[in-house]
């Protein structure tokens, strides 16, 4: 076979090909590898699968829970603002001096970094709860946040009555402070008794 330019450049194209497909294949084989013993269906979700959404392997499913937009949005305000610990947030306007240093001390001793919030429900009072957790470097602290959505009826100038409302921070309930080494252990305690299945935290009331 006379070996012409054309021929030449269609071996060099063949050569190509193969080593594409040479390099896909060992790209597909390492991936596979590094599933280790990690089943299928869980690197790809069944049609029809609940969703799955983010939880804390201290306090659990994290978001709004039960709990309207509205008390999760400012139980999320309050959470952050607990953070600065200042005094004079607005957001504290409800709380008296003495229920501030008992929900300040211990965050002073974790020095957060961040919190989660999550699992909110609706107390048969008509607050509104959901469970927080504050994380330091070397420090933690668990409690359960309240809120209240509270009425009241304004007199208008032409003598008409109307009724406005607007949510309040209502309490903290904090456990005591735990180092993260005292946290870590506790999860995998819970996640060993319950098979990975971290059961709702338990709360107070």
């Amino acid at each position: 076979m006379e070996c012409t330019r054309e021929n030449l450049h269609f071996f060099i194209r063949i050569e190509g090909l193969l080593i594409c497909l040479l390099f896909l294949f060992t790209v597909s084989a390492v991936s596979a590898q590094d599933r280790g013993s990690i089943p299928e269906e869980l690197l790809r979700p069944s049609w029809g699968e609940s969703p799955r959404y983010p939880a804390d392997t201290v306090i659990g499913e994290l978001g709004r829970g039960r709990a309207s937009d509205a008390a999760y949005l400012f139980a999320n305000s309050v959470a952050s603002a607990l953070m600065s610990r200042q005094r004079a947030n607005p957001f504290f306007a409800s709380v008296s001096p003495a229920l501030m240093d008992s929900y300040l001390n211990p965050l002073g001793r974790v020095v957060p970094q961040s919190f989660r919030l999550g699992g909110g429900r609706e107390e048969a009072d008509g607050a509104v709860s959901f469970l927080v957790r504050y994380i330091g470097r070397d420090f933690g602290v668990t409690g359960e946040l309240y809120v209240r959505y509270v009425t009241r009826q304004v007199h208008n100038d032409d003598g008409e009555t109307t009724q406005t409302g607007s949510w309040v921070f209502e309490e903290l309930l904090f456990e005591e402070v735990k180092s993260r080494e005292e946290e870590r252990r506790e999860s995998v305690q819970r996640a060993e008794k319950h098979r990975l299945n971290y059961t709702p935290y338990e709360r107070f009331f």
